[in-house]
């Protein structure tokens, strides 16, 4: 198939675009490069069966001709990472809603099947653990920016539905839960690549909050595994399913183990997260993926337990600040 990647030279796209590619297919990749990296995709450069386009996928003439060259689209193009959501709240909004419009009508008007890259974001503070795909969300007040992009990856999903619903769009969204790996940057907030950097050069960890809250880290290889399933099951389209892993970790153990597996001299710190992000921040304490349905669907079983995913990250790192 001819695959369109929107976000496509970012953590998940750019190892999306080697899992099809090893898989015969032909990839197109449309990023603006605002949080995914030419690197990232360096060596993919040059290759018959990949072409690399720098738009963003607001450009709704680009994004014609690319979707028109298509078989089926992942959308992956987003405004990523708790600091930039809460730094550039207007960009997090435009960038997530307003491309989403542009990609899924193009999607609509050429028939062509799309996964629509979600969030666990939109479970908001909903206590009900672990989350289920039609369980309630509870966002918290307006007041708190980094809320913005729940919702704007909520609108994105009702979006996808009501396309699908009201004209037979062939849709799929796929609610990620913290996907880690090789390659994810943490110039944005990403927990496991700034802990590892640190740690790598014996800095301080910067712990944002108790260091209570526990997240559920999946392998990138296991969520792009998903995605290529996916993508190829009937009986996914027009479902939100959850991607990730129950592999449950607070953030002051996942500091202890950076700190062992890497056998650094850092130090954990705490911080409140007005330290941290300069003003007030609402978080959730656990956040957990009920993944009856992925199972159901594909079989799916994450292979990798976060200490081998650690294990890769830090050989990743410690390479790059190596060279």
């Amino acid at each position: 198939m001819n695959v369109l990647i929107t976000g496509g030279a970012g953590f998940i796209g750019s190892h999306l675009s080697r899992a099809l590619l090893k898989n015969a297919h032909r990839v197109l990749v449309v990023d603006d490069l605002s949080t995914g990296s030419a690197d990232n995709i360096a060596e993919l450069i040059g290759r018959q069966d990949f072409q690399f386009v720098r738009e963003n996928v607001r450009n709704e003439s680009t994004m014609t001709a690319l979707v028109d060259r298509s078989d089926v689209i992942f959308h992956l193009a987003a405004a990523v990472g708790v600091q930039l959501i809460v730094d550039r709240p207007v960009h997090t909004m435009e960038t997530n809603i307003h491309g989403s419009e542009v990609v899924l009508n193009l999607a609509n008007k050429f028939r062509r099947k799309i996964v629509v890259a979600s969030t666990s974001e939109v479970y908001g503070k909903n206590t009900k653990i672990p989350f289920s795909e039609d369980d309630d969300t509870t966002l918290g007040s307006t007041r708190f920016t980094r809320w913005s992009y729940a919702c704007s990856k909520m609108v994105d999903e009702f979006l996808a539905l009501a396309y699908h619903d009201e004209f037979g769009l062939p849709a799929i969204i796929c609610r990620f839960f913290n996907t880690v790996g090789p390659r994810q940057t943490g110039a944005y907030g990403m927990v496991v690549p700034r802990f590892v950097r640190h740690a790598l050069l014996n800095e301080d960890i910067d712990i944002y909050g108790t260091g209570t809250q526990s997240r559920c880290f999946c392998n990138v290889a296991d969520v792009v595994g998903a995605l290529v399933k996916l993508v190829d099951c009937p009986k996914a389209v027009g479902e939100v399913i959850n991607v990730g892993t129950t592999e449950s970790c607070t953030i002051n153990e996942l500091a202890d183990r950076v700190i062992a597996k890497t056998g650094s001299s850092s130090k954990k710190k705490h911080l409140s997260y007005e330290q941290a992000y300069g003003r007030p921040f609402d978080d959730m304490l656990v956040r957990k993926p009920d993944l009856t349905k992925i199972k159901r669907l594909i079989g799916f079983e994450p292979h990798f337990t976060l200490d081998q995913t650690l294990d890769q990250v830090i050989e990743f790192e410690r390479s790059r600040i190596g060279g």
